[in-house]
């Protein structure tokens, strides 16, 4: 089968699993009342959302599997890209279901958080590692210059490392709107997507199957939210990016067109430590970098919009400087 067809039937069918599930799964995530938590030091506009039903992420995880299963059958890579997608899932899973069951604010430690995602991190670069010979993974491909690869060489582990812990938790941190993570992902991933079918890459499917999911599950999550993705949702999202990213060789791609994923960490990054050195002041309104708007006098779907339109001008310098590997 073409493997434009086949991305396009595994949009279709991750698309048609969220629209058909989540009418009948939001009602059950309200009864067993699985709410969201609002902060209470956040916007005051958002306290009205408290209760929405959260935890949506699941149906983004079994559309996305739904999409993708059924052309990973000897397509090593497509399965690498699903796994590290489900591994992260279940750590936000995790997250969610000791913040909204067991009722700890909290969810996870963060240490207990960074050993998990350190663990599924380290055994997805354990395979780039092991099959780097085959296909090349260390030399990355780098934007607007000519037919031109950067061998990272012994620095390619440490730099994925740190590569993947950072954006899954970039991705997370942007989850704080109505729509916004999941638009923006959506933008990215088909970004990603034509990238992929450029390049002749076999996880073309399991790509077309995120960006169906996404889409799928906006038409709930944008505002009014009638569903939030929760952690579940957000680190699965982070670990597909990334993922998606570094077997496309194109790790460095994902920080020009996921530039909103990167300013929402520095931002917080930024604020904890302007904090710490001026003994109790803010660099921002408030962290991330979504709220700092909303506080400045922006309502929350501007906030939204206007981060949707920088990732697609985004997206489209990210093509102009692809142009020369496809």
């Amino acid at each position: 089968m073409n493997d434009l067809v086949s991305a396009i039937i595994a949009l279709l069918i991750a698309f048609l699993v969220n629209v058909i599930l989540l009418p009948f799964v939001i009602p059950i995530l309200r009864k067993i009342k699985f709410g969201q938590n609002v902060r209470q030091d956040g916007p005051n506009s958002h306290l009205k959302k408290t209760g929405t039903p959260t935890m949506g992420g699941i149906v983004i995880l079994i559309s996305f599997v739904a999409g993708s299963l059924i052309f990973l059958r000897d397509n090593t890579q497509a399965i690498v890209i699903v796994l590290v997608t489900l591994s992260f899932g279940v750590i936000g899973f995790i997250d969610d279901y000791i913040k909204v069951v067991k009722k700890r604010s909290l969810g996870l430690r963060g240490k207990q958080k960074i050993v998990l995602q350190f663990i599924v991190s380290a055994g997805f670069v354990a395979y780039l590692v092991m099959n780097n010979e085959a296909n090349n993974y260390s030399s990355v491909y780098i934007p607007f210059v000519n037919d031109y690869a950067l061998d990272l060489g012994i620095f390619f582990i440490p730099l994925m490392l740190f590569g993947i812990l950072g954006i899954t938790n970039a991705v997370n941190l942007t989850d704080g709107l109505d729509g916004l993570a999941t638009g923006v992902t959506a933008l990215v991933v088909t970004f990603f997507t034509l990238a992929a079918w450029a390049l002749s890459s076999t996880i073309l499917p399991v790509t077309g199957a995120a960006v169906g999911s996404l889409v799928g599950f906006l038409l709930f999550n944008k505002y009014p939210a009638k569903v939030f993705m929760g952690d579940t949702g957000s680190l699965a999202l982070g670990g597909l990016v990334v993922s998606v990213a570094i077997v496309l060789r194109m790790p460095i791609f994902l920080v020009i067109v996921g530039l909103i994923y990167v300013l929402e960490a520095l931002s917080v990054t930024i604020q904890v430590f302007y904090f710490k050195i001026t003994g109790g002041k803010r660099f921002f309104k408030m962290a991330p970098l979504h709220h700092h708007y909303e506080l400045k006098g922006w309502s929350e779907t501007k906030v939204v919009k206007v981060f949707y339109l920088v990732t697609a001008i985004l997206c489209l310098v990210g093509f102009v400087g692809a142009q020369n590997m496809f």
